[in-house]
């Protein structure tokens, strides 16, 4: 096991209780996506990075973050990089594991501790089972921090986690100023399974304009319901489509 922390300086008790306070305003009839829960984000395709990039865009503003992977995320996916992420320059402590019995218990942890903001873990193979993952997200309910659950090669099993999701990379956006060059990174994100909500799929992207929020395009060839219904993500702004 090894644990790296980058910008050592945790949060104040009384600031990471705040930033929690902010995570807790669901919007009616569903629970908002940044909702202080459990998650589980699944690559739609080996080896594509987007569930990685896409949990990263919609952690929470401010406060530290845990980032637990297990010995073959590591090796198959990497390590978390910085320079290219979308953690807007907050500390990131990384735990470096073995096992994933070891990353869910080094999760379990890490939601109880009022320094961290949220907490993400990285698995690879076999999902965990139902009973763990009904623990994580009484823990993360408990707390009120968010908790993502990244899995790689393995199927959607019986999970209580309350927000399900299936991603895969879409081309960039236009850049603004040069149409031969990429501009913001872009998911396809399927909501296959969420409490209190019909499944659904966006094409979400980083705006800009909105300060470092997403932007939730519903794709019209995925049955989604009325724009209307998106929820509230810090920054969004739902596009209609024709």
């Amino acid at each position: 096991m090894s644990v790296h922390s980058f910008r050592q300086r945790p949060l104040p008790s009384g600031q990471a209780r705040a930033d929690d306070a902010r995570l807790t305003a669901p919007f009616p009839g569903a629970p908002s996506f940044d909702a202080p829960t459990l998650s589980e984000a699944f690559a739609a395709h080996p080896l594509d990075g987007a569930a990685g990039a896409f949990v990263m865009a919609m952690l929470p503003p401010g406060g530290t973050v845990l980032w637990a992977q297990d010995r073959l995320s590591r090796r198959e996916a990497g390590a978390p990089y910085l320079p290219g992420g979308h953690l807007g320059g907050r500390p990131l402590l990384r735990a470096d594991l073995s096992r994933a019995t070891d990353v869910l218990a080094a999760l379990e942890d890490g939601l109880a501790s009022p320094a961290l903001a949220a907490v993400v873990g990285e698995i690879h193979g076999e999902a965990p089972g139902f009973t763990a993952t009904r623990r994580l997200a009484l823990r993360a309910e408990r707390w009120g921090r968010p908790c993502w659950l990244i899995l790689h090669g393995s199927a959607a099993q019986p999970s209580a986690a309350r927000l399900r999701w299936r991603l895969s990379s879409a081309p960039s956006a236009p850049h603004p100023h040069d149409p031969l060059s990429p501009g913001a990174p872009r998911w396809k994100a399927e909501l296959f399974r969420a409490r209190g909500r019909p499944p659904a799929t966006w094409l979400v992207s980083q705006d800009a304009a909105a300060a470092g929020g997403l932007a939730f395009e519903p794709l019209p060839d995925a049955g989604f319901p009325a724009t209307a219904g998106i929820p509230a993500v810090p920054g969004a702004k739902a596009h209609a489509t024709a």
